[in-house]
């Protein structure tokens, strides 16, 4: 007797007898390791699979593997004896070139990522064949809401569904067989600057998602939706209305904390980012991001905490009723989000048996906090800091240095580190066998100037500084300096002594991602263009491949047809090279060459010849016919509007065209078509006229002119 089964895709074939009581009884198995099955054999992802993954790490179910994200995995078949071994088995090249910065999901051998510009895709595992694929069709002109590339870093998965956002600030379900749309929810007011670019979490049937959008001016919250329909369940504020207008008792406690007219520009607080989950506790915690404008002299003039701002917050993921918070950065003003990679762990402190949360937020202090209250258990710096003097060692507050806070002295001051932070978005890793934090570390300062007589704009960062004025100048002696003084390191940290294990220290900073295992392996991309596996217990480098392209994206692993892979996404981007132009590399641009890259002992599959590591066009402006006044004027404003986008005092770092290289320079009607018009405003570059007149635009043109030739002057090609 025969029956009949579907297999993965929905084809139908029949087995014997015997195959089919083997087949039933790999079922029960399944179910009894927490795994339900769909009908055509695949797992459906719910809380016992995820919870389950703890122990098994075949599959990626969740953003940061388990719950409690400490993106460490158990398989052990890739290990210190036989990485060196590893090798490509298959690679896809993508169709955005820009930042790549998802962590993907892997369910029964098929790997599901997104990509920038918020597209999805789904791949075979083993054979790397494009199953499905998915465009939301964002529209270009959202890249102007976006502080730090147009990327995405995820999805989510619950039964048979996956979640994502979208840049234009949309939840997506889609069919996990199929690619096809099944709901879409906007989440944000999309008249405001708001986006999404992190990966959802999901929680027994909620799936639950943040926004970004500080720099800009808005107000940051998070929510969950239902995960059958898309309905909105629960919404959690993290900054108060104005005064009168909150019900909520967490906001009503906050409210006392902020001064002045705040919510004119939302006050900030997006949970762009981080969240973990404890079962157990039935906590969700979540990481809020920096104040709007960062300035807190025009925010909250007099000061004030300012809760929620640079907090971690937990809350009930059914409800979204607040439970505890502990704040990082008390009145920050410095860009100093707490919405960093945060990881649970039990382990013991003191003697004692400790459920801990572990944070390393751009602030610089490695912080150790109980995650049943809230309460400080330890901190301490994990690189060099001179905004604090330390950390109160009873309440973890920051002891202030006072010449750092801008916000009340009026005056400049150089800050370690900068707002790029000493730890950014790129994930962590811990090993619990070993006890070891390892994090992606930035060693990078940077000078915040108060700006005067600040007024927010329509567009653009809105931040309260003046980002001109800190420019870079163009002295070699100056530039020298602060490409010596900008660097990056992988940091090995125990967060039982607070103390530094090992550290591989690099030449700069936005290095990627971290991704531990069994096999006493740290993988990690670099702004270089490598991808890299270190020893976990020294930092000795075991293996390395040449990517062709910065990686900032984590690595995961997993396994398929009883073969462990290692993969992860390449394809240089976020803020470092948008922003900071020539610190974000050091011996020239480095390429987006945006590819998913799947690795396995004794993989030979080979990428495509590099392409001129030289690419970028020759250094030849036209003249400076403009008088100085008139460019710098341009400067001003490019400083303020532009140079997030296009680098630092106009130096291209590799993603966005190199203004000072750009053709459009030598026609003036030319670069008002773009900047004033529009002309490529769905490739991400709005136009600008609502917000500057055309002799502004002129002006701008002539800015990056004069650039051009003081670099080249200075021997730049």
């Amino acid at each position: 007797m025969q029956g009949i089964a579907k297999n993965r895709f929905g084809a139908r074939a029949p087995f014997s007898g015997k195959i089919r009581a083997f087949v039933l009884a790999g079922i029960a198995a399944g179910a009894l390791a927490g795994c339900n099955l769909l009908p055509g054999g695949s797992i459906t992802v719910d809380q016992a699979a995820i919870e389950a993954a703890a122990e098994k790490g075949d599959n990626w179910l969740s953003h940061g593997r388990t719950y409690d994200e400490q993106r460490f995995s158990p398989l052990d078949k890739v290990n210190t004896g036989n990485v060196a071994g590893l090798g490509l088995s298959w690679f896809a090249d993508l169709d955005t070139q820009r930042g790549q910065e998802a962590t993907p999901l892997v369910i029964d051998g098929i790997i599901y990522t997104t990509t920038a510009w918020s597209k999805a895709k789904a791949y075979d595992a083993v054979t790397g064949k494009l199953i499905w694929e998915f465009d939301p069709k964002v529209p270009g002109e959202t890249a102007v809401k976006a502080c730090c590339d147009v990327v995405n870093r995820g999805m989510g998965a619950w039964g048979d569904k996956l979640f994502f956002g979208t840049l234009d600030g949309r939840l997506i379900a889609l069919d996990r067989a199929t690619g096809k749309q099944l709901w879409s929810t906007v989440t944000v007011d999309q008249s405001k600057p708001y986006t999404i670019t992190g990966a959802p979490r999901v929680i027994d049937g909620l799936v639950i998602i943040g926004n970004g959008g500080a720099e800009m001016g808005v107000r940051g919250f998070v929510a969950a939706y239902d995960v059958n329909t898309g309905k909105q369940v629960w919404k959690f504020y993290t900054v108060p209305a104005q005064p009168g207008q909150n019900k909520e008792e967490h906001l009503k406690r906050a409210e006392a904390t902020w001064k002045g007219e705040w919510w004119k520009l939302g006050g900030g607080g997006t949970v762009w980012d981080s969240m973990a989950y404890d079962a157990k506790l039935d906590l969700l915690y979540i990481g809020v991001g920096n104040g709007s404008p960062w300035n807190q002299a025009y925010r909250s003039p007099g000061g004030g905490d300012n809760l929620y701002l640079s907090s971690i917050v937990a809350v009930r993921p059914k409800t979204g009723e607040y439970v505890w918070h502990f704040q990082e950065t008390p009145g920050e003003t410095w860009d100093f989000t707490a919405t960093q990679h945060i990881v649970l762990a039990d382990m013991e402190i003191g003697g004692k048996p400790r459920k801990v949360l572990m944070h390393a937020p751009k602030n610089g202090f490695f912080y150790v906090i109980d995650r049943e209250t809230g309460k400080f258990i330890s901190g301490k710096n994990y690189v060099p800091v001179n905004w604090a003097k330390g950390l109160d060692p009873v309440t973890g507050r920051p002891i202030f240095n006072p010449d750092a806070r801008i916000d009340q002295t009026g005056k400049p001051f150089v800050v370690t580190p900068g707002a790029g932070g000493a730890h950014s978005w790129h994930p962590m890793a811990y090993d619990p066998k070993q006890k070891l934090m390892f994090i992606p570390a930035q060693i990078a300062a940077f000078p915040y100037i108060p700006m005067k007589d600040f007024k927010p704009a329509k567009y653009g960062f809105n931040n309260g500084m003046d980002f001109a004025a800190a420019a870079m100048p163009a002295i070699p002696a100056v530039r020298a300096a602060a490409n010596a003084a900008t660097q990056g390191a992988l940091i090995a940290w125990d967060p039982i002594t607070q103390s530094e294990r090992w550290r591989v220290p690099y030449p700069g900073p936005s290095n990627g991602g971290l991704l531990a295992t069994a096999g006493g392996l740290v993988f990690q991309g670099t702004a270089a263009g490598n991808f890299v596996a270190y020893s976990s217990k020294d930092g000795k480098k075991l293996w390395s491949f040449p990517a062709q392209t910065g990686i900032v994206a984590a690595p995961i692993t997993f396994t398929a047809k009883g073969e462990q892979y290692v993969a992860v996404m390449a394809g240089w981007g976020g803020i470092w090279p948008l922003a900071t132009g020539a610190l974000a590399w050091k011996s020239g641009p480095v390429k987006n060459v945006s590819r998913l890259l799947v690795f396995k002992i004794g993989g030979t599959a080979k990428l495509p010849p590099a392409t001129d590591p030289h690419y970028p066009a020759p250094l030849a402006p036209p003249a400076v016919t403009a008088p100085k006044a008139v460019s710098d004027a341009g400067g001003q404003l490019f400083g303020r509007f532009c140079g997030v986008c296009h680098g630092d005092a106009a130096v291209g770092g590799g993603v966005t065209p190199d203004l000072r290289r750009s053709g459009a320079l030598a026609s003036a009607d030319l670069w008002k078509s773009i900047v004033y018009d529009g002309l490529l405003k769905d490739r991400g570059m709005i136009a600008w006229k609502d917000q500057f007149t055309p002799e502004q635009v002129e002006s701008i043109r002539h800015y990056v002119i004069a650039r051009a030739n003081e670099d080249k002057a200075l021997g730049e090609k």
